[in-house]
């Protein structure tokens, strides 16, 4: 098992913002605790947000990334960690890069557009990833580049007419209609005039008089074309410009986000979910945190009433709970709104577990809807070493304790066997915190809970 780097500044990161948040309100930004995450890129699908992220590698003094990862969440707090579905190895004709890219449906499949560096020519060049499943595995679709002019970042738009579009660039914005089959397309790449009309003016820059820099995110709302990027540089912030068409012309509406948080870049993902519009990001707010070791992050906002949108400042609290959790039914272990020492891999049993659990490790599940009351509690774990308790806690990783089962070696951290133990004081809709101790080194891991008990209320 590979070694641990973040349990002693995660845990030190939640004390401080413990501090300075008033109890029991937990930080949930950023929504990714377990690595560091970079570009995101979400999707609604079937009562879901998937969140697509790179991997920036812990670290890092460049943009080092080999992989992408995918989150979901019903609820916008608590994510699941569905590992990592593609990455440079997907792609044979790749050397390096797995940048910031975006998945979209379409014919029943998933298409992710990524920018990756052709190993036959040394340029950035946009390859495409497909699958049947949101999160994955996805596969080379054409086993070469889409496209390839040395630009970087696509995002791809399905227009109202079904024509779908895709954009990319830095230095440059680039586009072309794709066909239907989403892996080709008609015409050529073309050039959308970067004018200061269209993407604001930028000064001291003769090489670049406009604003916009890169991480374009297209789509359309209302009627209206918006084209969210990343300006300037650096530091980053993030501007947008609206448009009566797909392909323009562009007007420059102004800041989404002003340049804020300790990383240099951003990139933003946009996505109306349940009522509620969301506004995905970056920032290096983890410890170790930075430039090259980047985190997601997401706040809820509301257009004003002519479409334009608000100026938006990084929070560490996040986006509200969109319904609550039932705990009721199996529940992912990696199911996360907050956790302190905690990571992920794959599971022998099929998707991931959390593991590498030390004592004190915890794992915060926000809005639990336990009804009436919990009963029982059960886990599925597995354990190499001699094991070690979970502690079923309420309101805090040193709340009220409902319970603790105790796991015991189980032969291997991927010989799995379930433990039960009974609970009491689980009651209405609370802040779950698994808690767990026992001695030193790696006590075991967790693949899945599930409480017992009679829910009494209506839960998602």
């Amino acid at each position: 098992m590979p070694k641990k780097i973040l349990t002693g500044l995660l845990c030190l990161a939640v004390t401080l913002l413990a501090a300075v948040a008033p109890a029991p309100a937990r930080a949930d930004n950023p929504i990714v605790q377990t690595i560091y995450t970079a570009d995101p890129a979400p999707l609604v699908h079937n009562g879901r947000v998937y969140l697509y992220t790179g991997h920036d590698e812990d670290g890092s003094t460049w943009f080092t990334m080999k992989e992408w990862r995918v989150y979901s969440s019903a609820d916008m707090v608590n994510w699941t960690d569905h590992g990592s579905p593609m990455s440079l190895a997907t792609f044979s004709w790749a050397s390096k890069d797995a940048w910031a890219g975006q998945v979209i449906a379409r014919n029943g499949k998933f298409y992710w557009y990524v920018p990756v560096t052709n190993r036959a020519t040394g340029r950035m060049a946009i390859g495409v990833g497909v699958s049947s499943s949101p999160t994955g595995p996805f596969t080379d679709a054409l086993g070469r580049p889409l496209v390839e002019n040395g630009e970087i970042d696509p995002t791809v738009m399905i227009d109202d007419d079904g024509q779908a579009y895709l954009y990319w660039g830095n230095p440059n914005l680039w586009y072309v209609r794709l066909n239907s089959d989403m892996i080709s397309f008609s015409g050529s790449a073309t050039k959308i005039p970067l004018t200061t009309a269209g993407f604001g003016t930028r000064t001291g820059d003769a090489n670049r008089p406009t604003l916009y820099e890169e991480g374009p995110w297209v789509y359309k709302r209302n009627g209206l074309y918006y084209n969210v990027f990343a300006a300037k540089c650096c530091s980053e912030f993030i501007g947008y410009s609206t448009a009566p068409g797909p392909t323009g012309p562009w007007t420059y509406r102004g800041t989404v986000m002003p340049t804020q948080g300790s990383s240099f870049t951003n990139h933003a993902g946009i996505v109306d979910f349940n009522g509620g519009s969301y506004f995905f990001y970056h920032n290096g707010a983890l410890p170790g945190g930075g430039g090259f070791t980047r985190s997601v992050a997401v706040e809820k906002f509301s257009y004003n009433a002519d479409g334009s949108i608000p100026q938006i400042t990084m929070t560490t609290g996040g986006a509200p709970q969109n319904g609550t959790l039932n705990p009721y039914v199996r529940q992912e272990a990696e199911t996360i709104a907050w956790s302190s020492g905690v990571e992920t891999e794959r599971a022998s049993e099929g998707g991931m577990n959390i593991g590498f659990l030390e004592n004190g490790d915890y794992v915060k599940v926000k809005g639990v809807a336990f009804g009436s009351g919990a009963t029982s509690f059960s886990a599925r774990v597995a354990s190499a070493a001699s094991g070690g308790r979970i502690e079923v806690r309420l309101g805090g990783p040193t709340g009220t304790l409902a319970g603790t089962c105790t796991v015991s070696g189980t032969g291997g951290w991927q010989n799995w066997a379930t433990v039960t133990c009974p609970v009491s004081g689980a009651t209405g809709t609370q802040d779950l915190y698994l808690r767990f101790t026992g001695g030193s080194g790696y006590l075991f891991n967790v693949n899945w809970w599930q409480f017992t008990g009679n829910s009494g209320v209506s839960t998602r």
